[in-house]
C-alpha cells in the first residue's frame, strides 16, 4: 500500500513537472531545462515559449539523449539559428549524420575551433577537419595562413603539402606539425628550392637529421645547403648521396669535395 501511495505522489510529481514544460516561460524555463527526465526535456520543446536562449543553456548540458538532440535538430530554431546549429555541432552526444548535416553551415573558424573543443569527440574532430579541407582550395590566402598557424596536425599537414611559400613559415611554426609531415614533403613534387630553404633555414627544424637528409637529397635543394650541412655529416652518408640518382652535376660536385676535404 505504502508503494503504491509513493508510486502516486511520484507520478503526480511528474505530471506538474510536465505541466510547467509546457506551459513555463522566461526565466521558469531555465530550471525546466535542468530537469533530469527526458520525458520532461521532451515536453519543454513543445512549449511555444521557448527561445533561443533556452535551448543554447539546454544545449550545453552533456547528458542530452540522442532522440532529443534529433528534435531539437528539426525544429525551426535550428534551421533558423546559427548559435543554436554551433551548439548542436559541438554538443558530443549529437548523432553523427546530424553533426555532418551541421557542419557545412558552419563558418570556417567555427570548424576551427570545434576541433580544439573540451570533450570533441574523434569523430566530430575528424569531420570538422574534413570539412575544412574540403574548403581549402577556395579559401582566402589570409585565412590559410592564420589556419596554418593554428590548425590541427591533420588540416597543417594539407596545407603544408600545397608548397606555397607564403604559408611556409606558418605552417613550420604551428607546434602540431610532425616531423614525418614534413620528411614526406620534402621527398614530394611539390617541395621547391624556395620552400626547401624555409626548412632549411628554421630554427626548430633544421637541426632535424631525418630532415637534413632528406634535404640533401632533393636535387632541388640550393646548394648553399651542402656547403651548410655536409661538413656535420657522417662520411658513410655522404657517400651514399653520392652513390644515389637523385643528385643534379652540381650537386654531386659540392658532394665529392666534401669527400675529398675528409680524405685529406
Amino acid at each position: 500500500m505504502d508503494s503504491d501511495k509513493q508510486t502516486s505522489r511520484l507520478d503526480a510529481a511528474l505530471a506538474k513537472r510536465l505541466q510547467g514544460a509546457l506551459t513555463a516561460r522566461g526565466d521558469e524555463l531555465f530550471q525546466i531545462v535542468l530537469d533530469p527526465s527526458p520525458e520532461v526535456l521532451r515536453t519543454c520543446l513543445k512549449n511555444r515559449h521557448l527561445g533561443e536562449e533556452h535551448l543554447l543553456a539546454l544545449l550545453k548540458r552533456r547528458d542530452l539523449p540522442e532522440d532529443l538532440l534529433k528534435a531539437i535538430f528539426q525544429m525551426e530554431a535550428a534551421r533558423e539559428s546559427r548559435p543554436i546549429k554551433l551548439a548542436l555541432a559541438r554538443n558530443p552526444a549529437t548523432p553523427g549524420p546530424v553533426v555532418q548535416s551541421l557542419l557545412p553551415q558552419l563558418f570556417f573558424f567555427e570548424l576551427v575551433s570545434l576541433c580544439f573543443l573540451p570533450g570533441v569527440t574523434p569523430d566530430q574532430k575528424l569531420a570538422a577537419e574534413r570539412t575544412i579541407i574540403q574548403r581549402l582550395p577556395t579559401t582566402p590566402l589570409g585565412n590559410k595562413t592564420t589556419l596554418a598557424r593554428r590548425g590541427t596536425a591533420t588540416v597543417v599537414c594539407e596545407l603544408l603539402k600545397e608548397g606555397d611559400p607564403a604559408l611556409m613559415e606558418a605552417c613550420l611554426s604551428n607546434p602540431r606539425l610532425r616531423e614525418v609531415a614534413i620528411f614526406q614533403f620534402l621527398s614530394s613534387a611539390k617541395a621547391t628550392a624556395e620552400n626547401i630553404s624555409c626548412i632549411a633555414r628554421h630554427p626548430k627544424w633544421k637541426t632535424r637529421p631525418n630532415l637534413r637528409a632528406a634535404i640533401l637529397k632533393n636535387r632541388k635543394t640550393p646548394p648553399i645547403w651542402f656547403t651548410l650541412f655536409l661538413p656535420s655529416a657522417n662520411l658513410s652518408d655522404i657517400k651514399n648521396l653520392l652513390a644515389g640518382k637523385n643528385l643534379s652535376p652540381g650537386q654531386k660536385k659540392l658532394v665529392k669535395e666534401e669527400i675529398r676535404k675528409r680524405g685529406r
